[in-house]
């Protein structure tokens, strides 16, 4: 089945809804009603575009918020992060968690004790989760340098208006994108040859798999803007944010992420629940040294 640009419209309604209320009910029967489809069609179309059932998605992303706490802040007890997303009992967490990690809470919290960690997921033969912590080492040279040349600053950030396409996998960002500029080529919101594409992550590529993640290919408006199909508008929040200005070659992003991060904690900042961000000023095929120049956004508490 081929999905129209109505049904991923209404998709992405339930995807932002499931992501801002993972610590509320998220049955079939509500989710449904959210994307305006009887419980039987929204679970056939779910799947075709998540390539998981729903109870699965639901699962899995409070899994992965879950692990994320317990990565980053260590005073958070086990029985108050499966009672804050929506588990019935402490075992029941355990046992999800254990599906997805191959491990209870308590062992990877031991696992991962004292790392800003990337977690590794591979299956044995059985098919039994293997979940491996690559500890982020910033000792090279390359790193260090990066972060000195760059300009980073905590700041209030205004709210930022955008209209985007969201895909879910790393491999169809790029096409995103280009359906996107499409779009608002046809719109005239082009005009401007300053234009702003921006890249919104909902997911964490250090916790869930990349053919998984789910990301936002954003074109940056000045106000908000009638949308239609599968584009809608979507709204980053005013806050105070760290804000790292870099201009690096397109393989240098996930370590440059990493050290923005290691920087945060460092400083004694925490993430708040709003996603990161990318905001890009050239195409770095321009670019004489194929060169991004970008900032990079970490909402912040």
């Amino acid at each position: 089945m081929t999905l129209s640009e109505d049904h991923i419209k209404r998709i992405n309604k339930a995807l932002h809804y499931i992501e801002s209320h993972l610590e509320s009910d998220l049955s079939l029967a509500h989710i449904s009603s959210i994307a305006h489809y009887s419980p039987y069609h929204f679970h056939r179309v779910f799947k075709q575009f998540t390539k998981e059932t729903l109870n699965n998605y639901v699962a899995r992303k409070r899994v992965e918020k879950a692990s994320a706490i317990l990565l980053r802040q260590k005073n958070v007890s086990i029985s108050e992060l499966s009672t804050q997303f929506g588990f019935t009992s402490h075992s029941s967490f355990t046992r999800a968690f254990r599906k997805f990690y191959g491990m209870s809470p308590s062992e990877f919290r031991r696992q991962s004790k004292g790392k800003y960690s990337k977690i590794r997921q591979t299956k044995s033969k059985n098919g039994q989760t293997i979940t491996d912590f690559e500890p982020y080492v910033w000792t090279s040279n390359q790193n260090t340098t990066t972060l000195m040349s760059s300009q980073i600053e905590v700041k209030h950030i205004d709210t930022i208006h955008t209209v985007g396409i969201t895909c879910i996998g790393k491999q169809h960002l790029s096409p995103t994108i280009h359906r996107l500029i499409e779009w608002a080529g046809s719109q005239g919101l082009l005009r401007d040859s300053k234009f702003k594409i921006a890249t919104v992550f909902y997911d964490s590529f250090k916790i869930t798999a990349p053919d998984k993640v789910r990301m936002s290919a954003c074109l940056v408006v000045n106000q908000p803007t009638t949308t239609d199909g599968e584009v809608t508008s979507i709204t980053l929040s005013s806050g105070s944010s760290i804000k790292g200005h870099f201009e690096i070659e397109p393989h240098e992003f996930p370590m440059v992420w990493t050290n923005l991060f290691k920087w945060m904690n460092a400083n004694g900042y925490q993430k708040r629940d709003e996603p990161p961000f990318e905001i890009y000023h050239n195409d770095f095929n321009t670019h004489p040294e194929k060169k991004c120049l970008v900032d990079l956004y970490i909402p912040v508490k």
